[in-house]
């Protein structure tokens, strides 16, 4: 049971990223984007149900962020838009049993993470 994280990079303020995370060896259910600053705890970014249908953000990256699944292909989307120098952290994405669970000690299952450098 893994979850592969990737897709992330340097950019300029304004810029866009889509992060990538593939599942193998189970299917997973709710899943959800976290990220962690140097320094700093890791954060709730955005949540997706198994179907795909039901999503919840953070309130830092509403309408720029969108979190995507396509489970033809196991896969676990971040589109990030209009990034800021803020949004520089470590991305990890993870599962769970429950859906849109704010707290990272909730999800049982982490991929490895993926830098993503926001530059001014």
């Amino acid at each position: 049971v893994q979850l592969q994280a990737s897709g992330g990079g340097l950019v300029q303020a304004g810029g866009s990223l889509r992060l990538s995370c593939v599942a193998s060896g189970r299917t997973f259910g709710n899943m959800a984007w976290f990220r962690q600053a140097p320094g700093k705890d890791r954060q709730f970014v955005a949540s997706i149900d198994g179907t795909g249908r039901s999503t919840f953000y953070a309130e830092s990256v509403q309408g720029r962020f969108t979190i995507s699944r396509d489970s033809t292909k196991s896969t676990l989307y971040l589109e990030m838009n209009n990034l800021r120098p803020e949004d520089t952290a470590l991305y990890f994405c993870g599962a769970s049993r429950r859906l849109h669970v704010l707290t990272p000690n909730s999800y049982s299952v982490w991929g490895q993470g993926t830098l993503v450098t926001v530059s001014s």
